[in-house]
């Protein structure tokens, strides 16, 4: 875990206590996150996972930005309760309040998608192409159909795959 990261955490609930004049209980903290997102806060865990891969390739935003945005999360759910909106206007007054930060919803990070292996459907349209994710095709051979929305025929796997 990135010393960094964790005394970015630390600062950040260091400086809602002082604005809010109230205590905090910290969060644990994980690096186990893939994908597009760079964090993600779990309110009713109280913890918070970053994407460490994202976090290497954008360290100086990453803790500037994506941090304070992911624990403004948590200090609005120990503040105001469940029933409040994510990115809604509890949480937009941490940021611009507590954080002088900008209540950006998403990160602007690039995104290196990884090859997929894609299994290829077909409906009866001429340009009815489908390629499922490995996910959706478990999901085919246990039964779910999927249909095609202009010609409405259920679509069948070719027996090609691919990678994209």
């Amino acid at each position: 875990m990135p010393e960094h990261l964790l005394s970015c955490v630390e600062h950040c609930y260091q400086k809602a206590e002082t604005f809010f004049k109230r205590s905090f209980t910290r969060p644990d903290v994980s690096f186990k996150l893939r994908g597009q997102k760079a964090g993600v806060a779990h309110l009713t865990e109280n913890k918070l996972r970053f994407n460490p891969q994202l976090y290497r390739e954008n360290r100086e935003d990453f803790l500037r930005q994506t941090v304070p945005h992911e624990v403004a999360h948590l200090i609005a759910h120990q503040l105001f309760g469940l029933k409040i909106q994510p990115h809604g206007e509890e949480w937009q007054l941490i940021m611009r309040g507590v954080y002088e930060l900008a209540p950006n919803r998403c990160h602007t990070y690039e995104v290196k998608r990884r090859m997929a292996n894609r299994y290829i459907y077909r409906c009866s349209c001429p340009q009815g192409e489908f390629p499922f994710s490995a996910q959706r095709h478990a999901l085919v051979s246990k039964g779910r159909r999927y249909f095609c929305r202009r010609c409405k025929v259920t679509l069948s796997f070719t027996g090609e795959q691919r990678l994209e």
